[in-house]
């Protein structure tokens, strides 16, 4: 009898969602679930979902027109900052790397921080963010990806928000996250919360602090919250648009130090899609992640453990393979000597008696055509005409010159023949130009080298 994934849980009272779902789930999903209709002119109203508008909205209309009536006191302003940065490590450290992938095990204080933290960035509870992130990190740019970046970059920053999805996003398991006690309690009392940590702590600081209680209102509460919102939208959107892809290209996201500015270390998007669980983004010491710092801090005075981080060397990995598919690309648009297979095999008497009427020399086993070469050989004229008709292998590789790999390069672009019996014994690695030693093949092409010396049989012609 065989098992299903129910069978091998740990514990059967927390069924995951998706533990038996169809292995061709995406497609049957996107061909089965019934889409609403697209937006247009005449239902835009219904399709709009106006909570949503009406806090993305409302807020900068009122957060611009309270700073035109309220001085910018230097305590607000420090203030504003500093809580822009706690109210978005609650999102980042908290929402993101903590809950949404488990990238690392946080004390219950800390928890408690993080979960009251992101309440106050207004962006929903913790479940309802995870559940959406990991449906778009298991359906990435696709009709189940909630901020799906193919439909465009305003789309995936805020469209998805205060349109009605046209489909309902690709199953996720929160399963773990409905067992966290405090999960639960911040999602119970969310909207308690995002007043007392949005609103009202943010206003009694610079109120209770220096005075300022109309400036603690408008710019460390609604003009921090607008900061803080758009901050996380880049991460599904500039993340996904700007940059570049140095561990894999197979999906949107990307890697970029302006993302990274703007979404408190979050801009390493390529790396964190390849592998979510890292609690880094930034792998180097050097780049912008101030969201790992702050883990590392919580490590180091024990309010965090268990930081993963994926092997070096599978990352490692990742970024040699899009150096080589770089230089793949940049390969293929060079011109290369031809296949060797299509050369015409001859005998050293067919080589001699030809030579006689054109410019021929013959090389580490292979015939060459130096006729346009002849005026521009750095060495003179007379140092190709002497060989022609001949075997030059010993007077090229030192002979008379050892010639650069340039020169190597050059002269098997000019083949046009193999002498038949190959290249005399001892210069067999001679005859692969250096250009092409390390030539990037793909997985197809390994089984022929493409420089085997029995090409074609014997002709009566070097074009023929």
């Amino acid at each position: 009898m065989t098992k299903t994934a129910v069978d091998l849980l740990d514990n059967s009272d927390h069924v995951p969602v998706d533990s038996n779902i169809p292995d061709n789930y995406v497609s049957y999903t996107l061909k089965n679930q019934k889409a609403l209709p697209p937006v247009t002119w005449d239902n835009f109203w219904n399709e709009l979902n106006w909570l949503h508008v009406v806090i993305l909205g409302a807020t900068p209309i009122l957060g611009v027109v309270g700073a035109y009536f309220t001085r910018l006191r230097w305590e607000t302003a420090i203030w504003a900052v500093i809580y822009y940065y706690m109210t978005g490590l609650g999102i980042t450290a908290g929402y993101h790397r903590l809950w949404a992938h488990r990238s690392y095990n946080a004390s219950r204080p800390l928890q408690i921080a993080l979960a009251l933290l992101g309440a106050g960035a207004v962006e929903g509870s913790i479940r309802w963010w995870a559940r959406g992130h990991r449906a778009h990190h298991r359906y990435t740019d696709t009709d189940l990806d909630p901020y799906n970046a193919h439909k465009g970059l305003l789309w995936s920053h805020i469209g998805w928000m205060i349109v009605k999805p046209r489909r309902k996003p690709g199953v996720a398991d929160v399963s773990d996250l409905s067992r966290n006690d405090i999960v639960k309690w911040q999602h119970r009392h969310y909207l308690k919360l995002v007043v007392v940590m949005g609103v009202v702590l943010p206003t009694v600081v610079a109120g209770l602090g220096w005075g300022d209680w109309q400036g603690g209102y408008v710019y460390a509460g609604l003009l921090r919250l607008i900061f803080v919102h758009h901050s996380t939208f880049c991460v599904n959107s500039l993340a996904h648009w700007l940059g570049e892809a140095p561990f894999d290209d197979k999906h949107t996201p990307r890697d970029h130090l302006i993302t990274a500015l703007v979404t408190i270390g979050e801009g390493y998007h390529n790396f964190h899609h390849q592998f979510p669980m890292d609690y880094r983004n930034a792998i180097r010491w050097y780049q912008y992640d101030p969201t790992k710092w702050f883990i590392w801090v919580c490590k180091r005075v024990g309010l965090a453990s268990h930081l993963k981080t994926f092997p070096e060397n599978e990352v490692r990995k990742g970024q040699l393979t899009m150096h080589l598919k770089r230089l793949r690309e940049a390969q293929e648009t060079l011109s290369w000597p031809s296949d060797n297979s299509h050369l015409p095999v001859i005998n050293w008497e067919n080589y001699q008696a030809q030579a006689k009427t054109r410019p021929l020399i013959c090389i580490a086993g292979f015939i060459h055509d130096v006729a346009d070469f002849l005026d521009e050989h750095p060495g003179g004229r007379h140092l190709l005409t002497k060989n022609i008709g001949r075997d030059a292998t010993t007077a090229f590789f030192g002979g008379v010159y050892d010639h650069s790999n340039a020169a190597h390069n050059l002269l098997a672009m000019k083949r046009v023949g193999i002498l038949r019996g190959g290249a005399p014994h001892g210069l067999e690695d001679k005859m692969i130009p250096p250009s092409q030693r390390l030539r990037v093949a793909r997985y197809n092409e390994i089984s022929g080298s493409g420089y085997s010396s029995a090409a074609m049989s014997d002709g009566e012609g070097l074009l023929g």
